[in-house]
Parts: structure tokens; C-alpha cells; sequence
């Protein structure tokens, strides 16, 4: 493969934020900036987050929230962590277990965090998302996903249009139960999908074959679910640029909605069911390097509009037409289709935001019940952001949906001349000015076309607790690219 791929897309592009109509990618570019550094679901980032927020200071986030006439719109998402087998590139955090009856008891007291939520929430709050994440949500049977879901409705009030999601296993699906899901009110779905190459699946302990997967994809389009997303890895042992390659094929012909393509974090210290895994399968580097750029390549012919980081989407998905309209956001879920929400968390290790704090819950089953069992909300850290944090946390969002900054804007909304209190950030930036990767004028800072692979390295200029070494958190960051 030459050292300059051109990817060239069906469909024009009108806009710095449409899919570029050409896209070139220097891979001696991409060496240079692929360093480490934060996905900037949040600014500050999780690793951020501390002891000291307490109950107290998330319970006045609530309040607030409650005697806000017009508050942000409502997400709410949660963490369901049961599986009923390890897939050894996991870094998530799971129970696995093949005892069904574990999952009965986790509704019992999310029951519980509802109810202590709701002394400090107004009734049937609006509600305009909804994701269900873990773990495998799949692992709950159907009478205790009906369960949470009126257990939900009890507690919120989803709007006509509100986008209903669930993460899924293709091995605990079938053709019954997608339609028993879209009963429910889901309408958006992710399948785990990785890859198809069976020495790959087989090497991290997750065989599905092709036919599973199809069959999966078939019945959630036959029962109404509007948005589709397969979940890709690359990076993973057994991997070769040759097998990539046909998962690829597959996937395209597949065409889901979205695509997420992730880069594997090979971190066995931290995460033990990697240690499983044989460092001397994985790819090197540069073959990953090469996996990426054939992926951007091919996706980006079949018609696929990259959103930003790993999602790429068709062009008339929601996702796709929020990026269009401006309304691309970014949370712990990555990208979503919505402007600014309050993210409220529920379940072991789930995070939210609330107003201008983050918040993490307990991340342990013992310490999680134990905390409800006592009338606590089970909060084991978050962040209460500065008047600096917010108006970073606002560049840095808006950079990471490559939307224009516009400093007359800024200024307006937070009163500072942005080149005079950005002065050591702008000319940092002038490195990226130069290899065309951003725009740079008195009044306005955007992400070029060839700038958008590395997005994260401009967000990263104005990230105050990177720049300050003294402050460095010890977390272990993925590459950029």
C-alpha cells in the first residue's frame, strides 16, 4: 500500500463537516501525531473525577436541575453489566455469570437508585434518549426487560421522538426477540459485531457467525428500528490486513446505519481477561496502521459519511444529518444526535452529567447495593467544573464535532477576548496551521477536511490539565488515530 491513500466518496460535500468529497491521509502525518490522549466523551476527562464530590454536591445538581424552568433535554442512560461469557478484549465493566437470577436482583435496586432520585426530580421527567449499555443488556430475559422499562416509565416520560437504544449480543437474539424489543419502544440498536474472520473471534473467545449477525440486522429492519450500528475492532489478535479486508466486504454488503471502528487498547495490567490474550498475535503498529487507512478507505467509498474518531454513518442516518445540522454532540456514549443534554447515569459504574458536574457511580456490585441498602445514592466520585473548565469543555466539544468556532460567539456568552485568553494555545496551533490540518483567523478557528483525523490532537492544545504536567492524572490514554 502506498505511503498516500486517496479516498474518494460517491457523494459531494458542501460543507468543512459533510464527508469530503476527496479525502488524503499521509501516514508519515499520522505517525507524527499519533500519540496518546483522552476521547473527550467529557472535559475533564473521567480520569479527572475525584472522592471529594460528594452526595451532597450531586444531590444540588439535581435540584437545581428540578427548579430550572427550561432545562436541558433529558438522556438517560444505563448500565446493565451482566455476561453470560467473556470476550477477552473486553474493558468494560461486567459481571460475568451464567446464574440468571443475579440480573433480578440489579433491577431490585436500580429500583431503589430511582426511587432515592426522584425525592430530587420533578415527575415524569421529558426524556428524549435512552441507552442501554454493559455488559449485554440481552442478558436480561424479556419479563425483566419489560420490567426496567416500566420501572423507567414510571419514574420519566419519553418524548414522541425520543430515541430508544440498546446495545446487543447477535448470540442472545433472535428474530422473536427484536420484535419483543421494538414492542418495548426501542428504535436504535448496536450489534457487537468486532469481526468475522474466524481465527480473530476465536482468539478473543466470541464466535458468531456471519449468518448470526445477518439474521440480527434482518429482523431489526423488519420491526422498525431506524438506526442500526455494528461495532467494529481492529487491532485484535489473529488480525492481518488481508482478513480485515473481507470482514469489511462483509459488513458493506451488510450496510448498517453506522459503523463505530475501534482501535483495540492492549492493557492486560488493567483489564485481567486480556491476559489471555497472546501479545505475539496481535498486529504490529503498522499493520494497524494499515488496517485504519484501508478501512477509511473502503468505507468512505462504499458511501459512508465519517462523523469523526471511529463512527462513520450513512448519509441520510440521524447521526449523519446531525452533523449537518449542527446538533452533533459528543457524551460517554460518543457521539450522539442531540445538542447539550444532562446525562443522568443509573446502574453500578454508570456515568452522567448533571448541569455543570460529572459523576460516577459505585463501580462494584457489593458496594453498589450496599450503598442503596443504606438510602445513599451510590456515588463514588465525580467533578464539579470551574467557570474555565466550562468554557474549555465548550471549545474542546465543539472542536470534537468539528463545528467552526466562532470567538465573536464565545466571547458574547463567556466575556473574554478568546485570542488574548487563549494566547499560548493559538500559538501552539500554528504547527497545524501549517500541514492545513485547521484555519486560523481573528475571528474564527476550524477543522479542515484533512484535519479531521486529527482532532484529537487539536483538543488536546486546549486541555488545561494536560498542559499542566504538574497535574498529570497517571491514566493511560488510547493513540489518537
Amino acid at each position: 500500500m502506498s505511503a498516500l491513500i486517496q479516498a474518494t466518496s460517491s457523494i459531494s460535500s458542501s460543507t468543512v463537516s459533510d464527508r469530503s468529497a476527496m479525502l488524503e491521509i499521509d501516514e508519515d502525518l499520522i505517525r507524527r501525531f499519533n500519540k496518546l490522549g483522552p476521547r473527550y466523551t467529557s472535559y475533564p476527562s473521567a480520569d479527572r473525577f475525584h472522592t471529594q464530590f460528594s452526595n451532597a454536591d450531586y444531590i444540588a445538581q439535581l435540584q437545581a436541575r428540578a427548579a430550572n424552568p427550561t432545562p436541558a433535554p433529558l438522556s438517560v442512560y444505563v448500565h446493565l453489566p451482566f455476561c453470560a461469557s467473556l470476550c477477552y478484549y473486553c474493558a468494560c465493566n461486567k459481571v460475568v455469570t451464567k446464574d440468571r437470577s443475579r440480573s433480578a436482583v440489579y433491577l431490585q435496586y436500580l429500583e431503589k437508585e430511582l426511587a432515592l432520585l426522584s425525592q430530587y426530580m420533578p415527575e415524569q421527567q421529558l426524556t428524549t434518549q435512552l441507552h442501554l449499555g454493559g455488559g449485554t443488556p440481552t442478558f436480561l430475559s424479556q419479563d425483566e426487560l419489560a420490567q426496567l422499562m416500566q420501572m423507567l416509565r414510571k419514574y420519566l416520560q419519553f418524548t414522541p421522538d425520543a430515541e430508544l437504544g440498546i446495545e446487543i449480543d447477535p448470540r442472545t437474539i433472535d428474530a422473536p426477540g427484536m420484535q419483543f424489543l421494538a414492542s418495548l419502544g426501542f428504535n436504535r440498536t448496536s450489534l457487537g459485531v468486532q469481526d468475522f474472520d474466524a481465527a480473530v473471534q476465536q482468539a478473543v473467545h466470541r464466535v458468531q457467525p456471519l449468518a448470526m449477525v445477518q439474521q440480527a440486522l434482518q429482523a431489526s429492519r423488519e420491526h422498525g428500528f431506524e438506526s442500526v450500528n455494528f461495532d467494529l475492532i481492529y487491532g485484535l489478535p489473529k488480525q492481518t490486513l488481508a482478513s480485515f479486508d473481507a470482514t469489511l466486504s462483509q459488513v458493506i454488503a451488510l450496510a448498517p446505519d453506522r459503523i463505530a471502528l475501534y482501535n483495540y487498547a492492549h492493557l492486560p495490567s488493567r483489564f485481567k481477561p486480556q491476559r489471555r490474550i497472546l501479545e505475539a498475535d496481535l498486529p504490529s503498529a503498522e499493520q494497524r496502521l494499515q488496517i485504519f487507512m484501508l478501512s477509511l478507505r473502503r468505507l468512505l467509498d462504499a458511501g459512508y459519511q465519517y462523523i469523526g474518531l471511529d463512527h462513520f454513518a450513512k448519509p441520510d442516518d440521524s447521526l449523519a444529518k446531525a452533523m449537518h445540522g449542527a446538533s452533533l454532540h459528543r457524551n460517554f456514549q460518543g457521539y450522539t444526535t442531540q445538542a447539550e443534554c444532562d446525562l443522568l447515569a443509573l446502574g453500578v459504574s454508570a456515568i452522567g452529567k448533571l448541569g455543570n458536574t460529572y459523576s460516577q457511580s459505585l463501580r462494584s456490585l457489593d458496594d453498589y447495593y450496599a450503598a442503596l441498602d443504606a438510602g445513599q445514592l451510590p456515588l463514588e466520585k465525580g467533578f464539579l467544573l470551574s467557570q474555565d473548565d466550562i468554557l474549555r469543555r465548550h471549545v474542546i466539544m465543539d472542536l470534537m464535532c468539528c463545528k467552526t468556532l466562532d470567538f465573536a460567539a464565545i466571547q458574547q456568552e463567556f466575556g473574554i477576548d478568546f485570542r488574548q485568553y487563549f494566547a499560548p494555545e493559538i500559538a501552539r496551533l500554528e504547527e497545524f496551521v501549517a500541514l492545513g490540518l485547521i484555519t486560523l483567523d481573528d475571528k474564527q478557528l476550524a477543522i479542515t477536511p484533512r484535519g479531521r483525523m486529527f482532532v484529537r490532537a487539536v483538543a488536546m492544545v486546549f486541555d488545561d490539565f494536560l498542559n499542566r504536567s504538574n497535574l498529570s492524572s497517571g491514566a493511560t490514554y488510547s493513540k489518537v488515530i
